[in-house]
């Protein structure tokens, strides 16, 4: 990534965030507010996980991916849309297309041991499905997402202040909320003839969820619609995780904050034979959060875009655009 490509990346600490200090933390809302307004995506540091607890999970996973398709094949969980374990080659298309993306994936969710017995949500999540060949990789997993989600918290504070609402507005709908840690596969091609002229690692589309943070892949490929229309690569520098908007924030806000439309290109032909490593965290809400667009967000100027639904009805909507669901 090219010294020029840094630059049109907003950089933002998150230790301005918590810091206690007052005109850094409303310096920090502001630049956050104009980044998602104007480019969609944003990196930020001090996040709260450590490089070294990053590359313990890429080294887990990669072992993983590794394993033969058959004793992969072992943790797929088609009968819950694949929310959990594995997700073989191909078997997810982005929404509006029928090819399915160059890619394989495992799933990992809400710890059940973490959540209290008294809380309803638990009887709605499938449990982590954890490959008995990788020892560590229950470990590594969860204590990444429970970084990650700490800092996700941090963010949506962030952004509902700068949405004008009570800070604390997203903190009840996101408790154990339903988000995944996506650890993805961008598998080798040895024969591109073998494989459909319009499959892509990952075709454009937007994320289904409120946030994503995505810490830094193991290769380039990862290109951003920015709001001009121009893609621009990006890639997370190995102290950033890069926080883009999803599909539900953009429905509540009535498209004040729009989700950021992105892809993965294939290599080069010559660079097909080679992985690629990503971990996205999607941030989800619980299923019963409203995801009615805010009356602040609506006027004669920008009238109602969505109509009136719960989180839980419009992931299970996206996942069968998705292919994941019948």
């Amino acid at each position: 990534m090219t010294e020029i490509l840094y630059k049109e990346i907003p950089s933002l600490d998150l230790a301005d965030f918590v810091s206690g200090d007052l005109d850094q933390k409303a310096a920090f809302v502001k630049n956050l507010g104009d980044a998602y307004q104007n480019i969609g995506f944003v990196a930020i540091k001090n996040h709260g996980l450590t490089e070294s607890l990053q590359a313990k999970l890429y080294e887990v996973i990669q072992r993983f991916f590794a394993l033969p398709d058959d004793q992969k094949s072992a943790y797929e969980h088609p009968e819950i849309g694949y929310q959990r374990g594995y997700t073989g080659k191909g078997k997810e298309h982005a929404k509006g297309r029928n090819t399915g993306d160059l890619k394989e994936f495992y799933h990992v969710g809400q710890d059940l041991e973490s959540i209290p017995d008294a809380d309803p949500i638990k009887q709605e999540y499938p449990a982590n499905v954890w490959p008995t060949e990788i020892s560590e990789f229950k470990e590594t997993a969860l204590e990444v997402f429970n970084a990650i989600e700490h800092a996700g918290k941090h963010m949506l504070r962030a952004i509902a202040l700068h949405l004008m609402l009570p800070e604390d507005y997203f903190e009840d709908k996101v408790r154990f909320g339903n988000s995944i840690l996506r650890c993805i596969h961008y598998f080798p091609i040895t024969n591109p003839e073998e494989v459909p002229e319009d499959a892509v690692r990952a075709a454009e589309h937007g994320d289904i969820n409120l946030i994503t943070l995505l810490m830094g892949a193991s290769a380039d490929g990862l290109e951003v619609l920015r709001r001009d229309g121009k893609w621009i690569p990006i890639t997370a520098l190995p102290d950033q995780l890069v926080v883009n908007v999803g599909d539900m924030l953009e429905r509540l806000t009535n498209k004040k904050l729009k989700s950021t439309i992105h892809r993965v290109v294939n290599p080069p032909r010559d660079k097909m034979n080679s992985s690629r490593y990503s971990i996205p965290f999607f941030m989800h809400p619980r299923s019963e959060m409203d995801l009615t667009c805010l009356a602040s967000c609506v006027d004669s100027q920008h009238p109602k875009a969505f109509s009136d639904m719960t989180a839980g009805e419009f992931l299970e909507e996206r996942l069968r655009e998705l292919g994941l669901k019948k």
